[in-house]
């Protein structure tokens, strides 16, 4: 088995994208499961065009895309990605799309095919604050949800695909001490028992 975990550039002013941080720090093998990393650009469009890259040369089994929610206190597990753009700030290529479809012609949402409430509840045991969240918002996070997503139904892939929201890390906060954040440690290890639970 082979699971694809990508994550996002830092964006919106920030030094660090904790996603990322903890996608570098996973290990290359996950009960038995080989584990396979990308970075992608906070970008519309150039996001989704490099997954879809990637999947096409490395065909994974799973994909679980990552992305930063500052103001969430725990992990967010995604249930649906839904067909639109709505930026509230720019891209990192200066793109802010209001109230555009992702695809013309593709559904109006896609769920996540992944046991999304087995892997909170993982979590939780686990010790680390988690639950199944009902929006990815819209910006490049559900974009590529949504991408990926949509390239499974359109071209009949077996291939499951979700997306994990993640809190600010404590270096990110320290300048807005109001926003909640997470340890790197407990999001690494968050991300760890999710890739465990969605394998069993």
């Amino acid at each position: 088995m082979k699971i694809l975990i990508t994550a996002f550039e830092p964006f919106g002013g920030e030094k660090v994208n904790p996603a990322l941080e903890a996608m570098k720090l996973l290990p290359d093998m996950i009960d038995n499961s080989k584990i396979l990393k990308l970075e992608l650009p906070t970008i519309f469009k150039k996001s989704v065009e490099k997954v879809w890259q990637y999947i096409d040369m490395h065909k994974p089994d799973i994909i679980v895309s990552l992305g930063q929610a500052g103001g969430r206190a725990y992990i967010s597990v995604e249930r649906v990605a839904i067909n639109i753009d709505d930026a509230s700030i720019a891209d990192n290529d200066g793109n802010m799309p209001v109230d555009l479809p992702i695809f013309e012609d593709g559904e109006n949402a896609y769920f996540s095919n992944l046991p999304i409430r087995n892997m909170a509840e993982a979590i939780k045991k686990a010790g680390i604050p988690a639950r199944i969240s009902n929006t990815a918002g819209t910006y490049v996070c559900n974009h590529v949800m949504y991408g990926v997503l949509y390239k499974i139904h359109k071209e009949n892939l077996n291939m499951k695909a979700g997306f994990i929201h993640v809190p600010y890390i404590p270096e990110q906060v320290i300048a807005k001490p109001e926003s909640p954040s997470m340890s790197l440690e407990h999001i690494v290890k968050a991300i760890e028992v999710a890739c465990v639970e969605l394998l069993s």
